[in-house]
């Protein structure tokens, strides 16, 4: 165990737990109409959100007290586990169909979502594994590409359920932390250029991914169908103007707007609370982004500053991506926003995220 030296990161607990509130406040507020419409209860995806919260930050506590080094030891186990969930999801019978993707399994009355799982396994392996062979990074099939053909296996898999919007976070993820272990400049633009043409061959192979990057191109040329979402969440974005509707106020969330307590919810935030409200969601993810990579900065040995860009990066990524989505910059993909839109493996995996990054900055040089 290493000597303590200094309380864990007070500003990126405080940053967390303000996005947390908030997405608790936006679930609730985008979620009404429907769970009252469908469940008879208007408080149904609170309450639901409300105990994933509260597993979520339990886990996170008893995270920060683990020396984050033993997740080095446990790193395999944890990669192979979720590798095995994956697999097991696309089992027939097995993994639970949802809207035409299998990406569940049920533990009794709850059900989760192995992707997630993975996200976080595949960054503490990442991590082990280019800490371990940092001195051969630069050479190109001993340290650049064993890594590559883990994460090609694993977004493979989630891509079979399919999930490309999670596939596209564990790369962009996985690209960053080879970034921070020292890659090749010439090497990482190769993979950068690849990875966006396998992503463009993903959407050409599947039809309703191609209909999704034709709609976002020109929502307007097909308004009723593939443009739907993009049309009706850029309504809600427009909307909000400098103030917004106020909260509560929002008319997309009227069923207008499909998955608007999920994938949609910074829509209904950007209507009910304006550019000022979405501008203060994007400075508490810019201050997260600050305080990940600080640590990762301030940590104690390799294997630990890989960590803590990992688990930044996953989280960045995604809310990147999401909030890229909503406001018609890239084409629609079923990812949600960290800590705001409903779900509970999501939130509870990502809050075991930050619990580890804690850690880390628990043991952080000055």
């Amino acid at each position: 165990m290493k000597q303590r030296k200094q309380a864990p990161d007070f500003i990126l607990f405080l940053v967390v737990l303000f996005l947390l509130t908030l997405g608790i406040i936006m679930v609730f507020s985008s979620s009404y109409v429907y769970a009252q419409i469908h469940y008879g209860d208007g408080a149904h995806f609170l309450k639901n959100q409300l105990a994933w919260a509260l597993l979520g930050i339990a886990g996170m506590v008893t995270v920060m007290k683990i020396d984050y080094s033993n997740f080095k030891r446990w790193a395999i186990p944890i990669f192979g586990a979720s590798v095995f969930l994956l697999l097991l999801v696309l089992i027939p019978g097995v993994g639970i169909t949802i809207k035409g993707s299998t990406r569940w399994l049920g533990v009794g009355p709850l059900t989760f979502q192995p992707s997630e799982v993975a996200k976080l396994a595949m960054v503490i392996f990442l991590a082990k594994f280019l800490s371990g062979h940092h001195n051969r990074i630069k050479q190109f099939f001993r340290g650049f590409v064993p890594p590559l053909l883990v994460v090609g296996i694993v977004c493979g898999l989630i891509l079979a359920q399919p999930d490309l919007g999670t596939a596209v976070t564990i790369a962009g993820t996985a690209y960053f932390m080879i970034l921070a272990a020292g890659a090749r400049k010439t090497h990482l633009i190769t993979l950068a250029l690849v990875g966006v043409g396998l992503v463009i061959l993903a959407a050409v192979v599947e039809p309703y991914r191609m209909e999704r990057l034709t709609a976002f191109l020109n929502p307007w040329a097909d308004p009723l169908d593939t443009g739907f979402q993009t049309i009706q969440s850029l309504y809600a974005v427009g909307s909000g103007g400098l103030l917004g509707m106020g909260l509560g106020q929002g008319r997309q969330k009227f069923l207008y707007l499909p998955e608007q307590h999920t994938d949609f919810i910074f829509a209904v935030l950007c209507e009910e609370l304006g550019f000022i409200g979405a501008f203060f969601v994007l400075l508490l993810f810019f201050a997260f982004m600050w305080r990940g990579l600080r640590i990762a900065l301030k940590a104690p040995d390799n294997f630990g500053a890989l960590l803590a860009v990992g688990i930044t990066g996953m989280v960045v990524v995604q809310a990147v991506i999401n909030m890229g989505v909503v406001t018609g910059s890239l084409p629609v993909t079923g990812i949600t926003l960290p800590f705001i839109s409903y779900g509970g493996s999501s939130l509870t995996l990502n809050l075991l995220g930050i619990g580890i990054l804690l850690n880390i900055s628990h043991y952080g040089t000055e």
